[in-house]
């Protein structure tokens, strides 16, 4: 079966601009199936800030045959050794909406038997470059809702050019995660992600746009200074 993994690594400007101009590649990899390479940003920045330009932060969200490929490729392969000195953590699927190139999404979909389950919610897509600055006039509200719930424990987005926006956010339970996207959370206006999504229903913003439910399996070391991202509780499926 296969396995997903997320990965966040701060590298120097050099090695950083390389990996973006020369993002991994699955055909030179032996067992990646998939992966996307990009440059962090903070959820809610300003549209014009460095963290939506460039950072050295780099993020991979990637699709493995199975885990001792990726095994493999974190203590063989030259770039899985520099990105491997960062956190990152190790993810079963669960559910998708939408669609997205790439991945080979497994089928059929699945849910946790206990909303109190911690969860990790992946959205990637592929902008129609006409809709970005509508999009971001959506979105940005949106992002500051993820960002500032004490329902998600980590959440980032990233970015790469010229179109592709993701952002990934870990959850201490999946009711608090459906609370959010449905307008129930205990924030102020809270139906900012509800509106959006209606808003592209209505015109969408995308021309590839997926939304991915994971379990959390395992993390492996720090980001930020922080460890154990993952809550505590987690349990079977």
């Amino acid at each position: 079966m296969s396995i997903f993994s997320y990965h966040l690594v701060k590298l120097p400007l050099i090695t950083a601009l390389k990996m973006m101009f020369s993002p991994i590649n699955p055909n030179q990899i032996d067992g990646l199936i998939h992966a996307e390479t990009m440059s962090a940003m903070i959820l809610g920045s300003p549209i014009f800030s460095k963290s939506r330009i460039f950072n050295r932060e780099i993020v991979v969200f990637a699709q493995w045959k199975n885990e001792n490929v990726l095994d493999d490729f974190l203590r063989s392969n030259a770039i899985g050794k520099q990105i491997a000195k960062g956190w990152h953590i190790r993810l079963e699927f669960l559910r998708q909406w939408g669609n997205i190139s790439g991945f080979k999404i497994p089928s059929p979909n699945t849910e946790t038997a206990n909303e109190n389950n911690p969860v990790i919610a992946i959205t990637i897509a592929r902008m129609k470059y006409t809709q970005i600055p509508r999009f971001l006039r959506w979105g940005r509200p949106v992002e500051k809702q993820v960002r500032d719930n004490n329902g998600s424990t980590l959440s980032l987005a990233s970015i790469r050019y010229p179109n592709t926006i993701s952002t990934f956010s870990i959850w201490k339970s999946q009711k608090e995660m459906t609370d959010m996207v449905h307008g129930h959370s205990k924030m102020s206006q809270p139906k900012r992600h509800l509106h959006a999504m209606k808003e592209r229903e209505r015109k969408d913003f995308h021309f590839e746009f997926t939304t991915l439910r994971f379990k959390p399996l395992t993390e492996f070391g720090p980001w930020n200074n922080k460890q154990n991202y993952i809550p505590i509780k987690t349990e079977l499926i």
